[in-house]
């Protein structure tokens, strides 16, 4: 249990007889004796001359023994400003209210009498006491030493020279004792296994937006203890703790710090510095909850959450299963031009030549931008793309995640001309990691969840899920993209990953923005490069960093 700690009694006792002097005090006595009761008609006042020591322990005695019983007109009679004790003693009964008080009268501080030389305050003597309250929820009783200042007054008996320190050495004017509910101290913000995110650059100020969320303490889990408030800023001292709060537990988010480190790792070394923007999201598909996040640079946006830039074949996931559930299988013929037409304008492959025999599986696996745009133009609808993203994957969707964040955007194009770009995540398609993070956790379970990072916030369903054929499918063309396909030199040693790799035009302009997405058991990943070049070049080695590591 804590008690309060023993006060320096010699500074103490100066600062008590120092404090503004002993000015002129009238009151009326109220002693017992009918001569006293006379003298009473004559102001009483403080006096230069100190009272002798007998005088003073006489008076500290008599006054220590009142308090103790209760009896604080008493005891507010025995000091020099009876109406301002009487108050102060009163109000610590009714707001401390102490089970028994045991004071215990002591010597002389020792400590210097302030001088009595003309102009100067009255002397007074400084005598210690010792303090003892006990309370009834507490097997403890609260110990702590005080100084009395006694003064000699002008009927030539002692007083204690009234101050708010004379309950307690640490009370000054201006403020009150009393107790109060206390609460633990806040655990603050941990990972989903207790453990800090302090200290990671990218969480900075998602631990701020965070601290508000953090439990507080209930009024039911409260404890009590003295305190000291100073009522011209409510800040307060605890001086003896009555009865133990109980712990408050940490708010825990969704986010892995293992996990967590390796993100942040692996942005830092693909961006090279802060030289090219890059981000990364994780998350685990069984749940929707976010492991990870990391953004370079991390005093800028959260590429990660609000970027809104296209991402582009790794879009090849969604336009798959829409040419999957059209009627594609991985065995059907698509060939791949070497180039092809879309609004006047050639669109090409990342290799030059033509594969006029390829299957969908080859077209998948190899990122062939001409088979897509043919086969979608030639068995989707301008629609369909917007519709699956929406419908099964939930891109589209009113995202909240406990951050903010940019909800993706394909929008839906009048004819087949203005979607065919859309069908390799070009165009007018908008996303971010966190999207296509979440894109490859839907694959894996099969169930869109929506990417939260506090357990227990609302997850609003996809409207439909992928047939059993679709998704077997989808999950066999990723594993062989990540086998031999474009994502095979990033995956190559992290065994049953499924992946995909996306190589982004921005403006117009040559490949520049490197995109990958996968997932590898209950962990998904995707992260992007700005003017990372080819999505096995730098997001590639990026999500491999955490695949390797796994959601264990």
């Amino acid at each position: 249990m804590h008690k309060g700690a023993k006060i320096g009694i010699a500074g103490v006792a100066t600062a008590m007889l120092a404090v503004g002097g002993y000015g002129a005090y009238n009151i009326a006595s109220a002693l017992t004796d009918s001569s006293d009761r006379a003298a009473a008609a004559k102001p009483r006042t403080v006096v230069a001359e100190p009272p002798t020591a007998e005088q003073a322990a006489g008076a500290a005695k008599d006054f220590l023994d009142a308090w103790a019983k209760g009896d604080v007109m008493a005891a507010g009679r025995l000091t020099d400003a009876p109406d301002a004790a009487t108050v102060a003693l009163t109000a610590f009964q009714d707001k401390v209210k102490p089970s028994a008080v045991h004071l215990t009268a002591g010597g002389p501080t020792g400590s210097p009498a302030p001088s009595a030389s003309a102009g100067a305050a009255p002397t007074g003597l400084p005598l210690s006491f010792k303090a003892s309250m006990e309370f009834a929820e507490s097997g403890t009783p609260w110990a702590y030493d005080g100084v009395l200042g006694l003064v000699k007054m002008s009927d030539g008996k002692a007083a204690v020279h009234w101050t708010p320190a004379v309950i307690h050495p640490h009370l000054g004017a201006g403020e009150t004792i009393a107790v109060k509910p206390v609460f633990g101290t806040p655990a603050g913000i941990t990972d989903r296994k207790g453990s800090p995110l302090t200290g990671f650059p990218s969480l900075l100020g998602v631990l701020d937006r965070f601290k508000g969320d953090a439990p507080q303490g209930a009024s039911e889990d409260a404890g009590t203890a003295v305190l000291i408030t100073k009522t011209y800023d409510g800040t307060s001292e605890k001086l003896f703790t009555i009865k133990e709060p109980k712990p408050v537990p940490a708010l825990k988010l969704t986010l892995d710090a293992t996990l967590q480190a390796a993100a942040e790792a692996a942005v830092a070394e693909q961006s090279k510095g802060g030289t090219r923007p890059a981000s990364l999201v994780a998350i685990e598909p069984s749940t929707g909850y976010i492991l990870a996040f990391a953004f370079s640079p991390s005093t800028g946006q959260n590429r990660a959450f609000s970027g809104a830039t296209a991402p582009g074949s790794t879009m090849k996931v969604v336009t798959g299963a829409a040419l999957l559930e059209a009627g594609v299988t991985p065995s059907t013929p698509v060939p791949c031009p070497s180039t092809t037409m879309v609004t006047g304008r050639p669109v090409a492959n990342d290799f030059p030549d033509a594969h006029p025999n390829n299957t969908f599986a080859d077209d998948f696996t190899e990122s062939c931008n001409t088979a897509f745009i043919e086969k979608g133009a030639a068995v989707l609808k301008p629609d369909t793309l917007p519709k699956i993203a929406k419908d099964v994957f939930g891109l589209g969707l009113e995202w909240k995640t406990g951050l903010s964040n940019f909800d993706t955007k394909i929008p839906t194009e009048s004819n087949m001309a203005g979607a065919a770009t859309e069908f390799i995540g070009q165009g007018k398609v908008q996303t971010n990691p966190l999207g296509m993070a979440s894109v490859a956790a839907t694959v894996q379970s099969g169930v869109f969840k929506m990417p939260i990072l506090v357990p227990g916030m609302e997850q609003k369903p996809a409207a439909r899920q992928l047939s059993n054929d679709v998704l077997t499918n989808l999950r066999a063309l990723m594993t062989q993209t990540a086998k031999s396909g474009t994502a095979a030199e990033p995956m190559a040693g992290i065994p049953g990953a499924a992946a995909k790799t996306g190589t982004a035009e921005v403006d117009g302009g040559k490949p520049t923005n490197s995109w990958f997405t996968a997932y590898r058991g209950n962990l998904a990943v995707a992260a992007e490069v700005e003017g990372g070049l080819h999505g096995a070049e730098s997001a590639g080695p990026a999500v491999a960093k955490l695949l390797r590591i796994g959601n264990s």
